[in-house]
């Protein structure tokens, strides 16, 4: 598959769609679903997962906001550590 677009694949994707959509390889995505990371379903044999589109979409944001907040929470972090080792100002 060379390019997945939303309007060529139906509700569900493969754990291959997901690995192309995501650029990490298929068992990564495989991790991601064993531990409940990623939500996904197993239908027929098994170990053939599928995970909904909405879902996918749902997880990326959701990493996004993720490093968003991690982001700003180290910024916050290392203010406070430069506050802390310039430490109290004395007056004379």
């Amino acid at each position: 598959m060379d390019h997945i677009s939303p309007e060529s694949i139906g509700r569900f994707l493969t754990v291959a769609d997901a690995s192309e959509i995501l650029n990490v390889s298929v068992d990564e995505v495989r991790e991601l679903i064993q531990s409940a990371e990623l939500p996904a379903i197993s239908v027929g044999s098994p170990g053939r997962w599928r995970i909904e589109r909405r879902v996918l979409e749902d997880y990326i944001e959701q990493k996004y906001e993720e490093t968003r907040r991690m982001s700003l929470w180290r910024e916050a972090n290392a203010a406070s550590i430069q506050d802390i080792s310039e430490g109290p100002k004395h007056r004379r």
